[in-house]
């Protein structure tokens, strides 16, 4: 009599033996110019898996995001938590109590250690792996999840090197598995209501948008505010590129058709002085003259500025900011051949034949009319999630897209697409603001990928 292979096993097994074809992978990825390359796994379209009725949760790093999440979660239909894991205790303690308190079973808990999400992995049967980690274990984690039978989703950005966004691809298309990159700002009321508009054809067609992050963080960086132990100033320290490009240029790439139908071709990146001025200042502000910190070379400059070519011939100005003093900003705008809308400072709308010659319009007064569907179910459900109920959207569509067996808003090849940005800016500022071009995640199969619709709850 055959002994039967469990599922969690047969991973296992098929992991093993997969292992030295993925170490040959990655040693012939040791340059640049190999990493524009193809990878040895075949180029998926749109990713359809078997429905899943109850989708089991493993959900790893528990901060300020992550808890986040795990209270959406625990507010969705057809979602279980399963497991939680962080290496502090006290965090995987406050999640197992948070889901008693829903009247939920109590998750199993994994806080042995940085690392511990590989036993959690190789222990646990789950459908999905969701991570609010630091930036550098999003792929680690995720590449984990889907060779032990998960499917993976993770904070952004999803990967910080174009190393690691290969291995996200290859990953997810040698076992089917889906690998999102989970983009809130793609569910903001706004950028959704803005997503309808230009679907329904109000713009016209699209030439031009501006997108970013621009948000004060030096108190984040040095007053170690939801970040300990200083591991996104660690990051300033040592990288000069756009960190953060994805707040902004994920519901930008949603509405171009990015990966689905077109593509990005190539960007030019420039920073302002580097070494920082203002992360400088803040530290000899706050610490005085000599203190470590105060002489510490700060490499990100404070304003980082990237200019990208599409398929279609449109650009797209893409901004991060988060060293100096200034207000909230995403400096979001869209313009097409009928006229343009933006977001920041205030929100604001010109379509020729329907607004006042030459004048803008409140964007308010188009807001019934283009609400988006996702909203308008879920809106109720979204108050009190964070920031302002589009972390709860994301969660939701990402639990339905399992649950009903159907492609992800967005998969694999476009979280690794937009968050290339960082090192591909970091590469063209090293460079003089060299041209750089943007690997084809998709090796060609953006031409046939249907674009993202008006999708619905």
């Amino acid at each position: 009599m055959k002994k039967k292979i469990s599922r969690r096993n047969f991973f296992k097994i098929s992991g093993t033996i997969g292992l030295g074809a993925a170490l040959e992978s990655c040693a012939l990825r040791k340059s640049e110019n190999i990493l524009q390359t193809h990878p040895k796994t075949e180029p998926m379209g749109h990713l359809v898996t078997k429905p899943i009725d109850t989708v089991k949760i493993g959900y790893v790093g528990i901060g300020n995001q992550g808890s986040g999440h795990v209270m959406n979660l625990l507010r969705i239909e057809g979602a279980e938590i399963k497991a939680v894991c962080d290496m502090r205790e006290e965090r995987t303690l406050w999640a197992q109590e948070q889901c008693r308190l829903h009247g939920k079973s109590i998750p199993a808990a994994y806080n042995k250690g940085p690392e511990d999400y590989q036993r959690m992995c190789d222990t646990e049967d789950l459908d999905l792996v969701y991570n609010a980690t630091p930036w550098e274990w999003h792929v680690p984690i995720s590449v984990k999840a889907m060779k032990t039978g998960s499917h993976a989703a993770s904070e952004v950005p999803g990967a910080i090197t174009l190393e690691g966004c290969w291995e996200l691809v290859e990953t997810s298309e040698k076992y089917k598995k889906h690998c999102c990159t989970m983009e809130n700002c793609n569910y903001d009321r706004t950028e959704l209501m803005l997503f309808n508009m230009i679907r329904q054809g109000l713009f016209g067609e699209l030439l031009y948008a501006e997108c970013g992050y621009l948000h004060d963080l030096r108190e984040y960086k040095f007053g170690n505010l939801y970040y300990p132990p200083d591991w996104r100033l660690k990051y300033s320290i040592k990288r000069n590129a756009d960190l953060y490009p994805t707040h902004g240029l994920g519901p930008v790439s949603q509405w171009m058709g990015i990966t689905r139908g077109n593509k990005f071709e190539y960007l030019v990146s420039m920073s302002s002085p580097s070494p920082s001025l203002s992360l400088k200042r803040e530290a000899i502000k706050r610490y005085g003259e000599d203190h470590p910190r105060a002489k510490t070379d700060y490499a990100l400059g404070d304003v980082i500025s990237t200019l990208i070519k599409t398929n279609k011939g449109q650009s797209i100005l893409v901004t991060h900011d988060t060293n100096s003093p200034r207000p909230y900003s995403r400096k979001i705008l869209i313009q097409g051949t009928h006229g343009l809308a933006r977001k920041y400072p205030e929100q604001k709308i010109h379509i020729e034949g329907l607004s006042p010659s030459h004048k803008w319009e409140d964007l308010s007064e188009y807001r019934e009319q283009y609400k988006h569907p996702l909203l308008k179910s879920l809106e109720e459900k979204a108050q009190g999630a964070g920031h302002g109920g589009m972390d709860f959207i994301e969660d939701f569509r990402l639990i339905q897209c399992l649950r009903e067996g159907k492609p992800t808003d967005s998969d694999v090849y476009d979280g690794v697409t937009i968050s290339a940005v960082v090192a591909l800016s970091e590469k063209s500022i090293a460079a003089r603001s060299s041209p750089v071009k943007f690997p084809d995640f998709t090796r060609g199969k953006w031409k046939s990928r249907k674009p993202l619709g008006i999708v619905t709850a």
